[in-house]
């Protein structure tokens, strides 16, 4: 970890930056705003504030591939980049390389905020940047991130678990259908299978399903 132009950097292999615990960085954070005395005062209340940059840049087009070769804890990006649009930089980084956003600007107006939440921004700082407000921002962004983890596998499980449901209930109507099973029975047979085999019972519905299917082609 150094100083370089201007910006403490953190190159990833410094054993006091590859500490996450005890002596490392407080954060890891990525900066991308094309206006240099900007990056100057976002570079020095990082580290002030006990924390890093491993990667500066001034474009949307360099956010990606920053978060992708760095794996910041949180990014901090600016609404007007040098390349267009700071918002569509955020969407592409929720898209490819989700991490927690952290949008600074000068504009504070609702339709700026609204447009930055549907990118998946969740903090902002507002220019001119004062530095006390730098860490509560980066740990509000960084909490909601892990609150959207949370919910995202939620909603994941719920999904698969939905899914798996139908395909069971498919599985057991067609057992019921071509053996005169009752239901329970289906049930129990698809249960069966499953724990002899040792896989999930929707892998089993779904191989019944596939099977009636490839025979009715016939």
């Amino acid at each position: 970890m150094g100083f370089r132009d201007g910006f403490l950097f953190c190159d990833g292999w410094h054993p006091f930056c590859s500490a996450r615990r005890g002596m490392g960085p407080r954060w890891r954070l990525v900066l991308v705003d094309d206006h240099a005395p900007t990056r100057a005062a976002v570079a020095e209340a990082v580290a002030a504030a006990g924390g890093a940059l491993v990667g500066v840049g001034t474009s949307g087009g360099e956010a990606v591939a920053l978060v992708e070769c760095h794996r910041p804890d949180a990014v901090v990006l600016a609404v007007g980049l040098s390349d267009g649009d700071g918002l569509h930089a955020a969407r592409e980084l929720m898209a490819r390389v989700p991490c927690p956003i952290v949008l600074l600007t000068g504009r504070t107006d609702p339709a700026v905020i609204q447009r930055a939440r549907a990118a998946g921004v969740m903090a902002f700082l507002v220019k001119p940047l004062r530095p006390a407000e730098l860490g509560p921002a980066i740990e509000l962004a960084v909490a909601r991130y892990r609150e959207f983890e949370v919910v995202a596998r939620e909603n994941e499980d719920l999904k698969k678990a939905i899914e798996s449901r139908k395909l069971v209930e498919r599985a057991k109507g067609l057992l019921m259908e071509r053996q005169g099973l009752t239901e329970a029975e289906a049930f129990r047979r698809i249960r069966k299978t499953a724990m002899d085999s040792r896989r999930p019972m929707a892998e089993v519905a779904r191989a019944l399903l596939l099977i009636e299917g490839l025979a009715s082609q016939r």
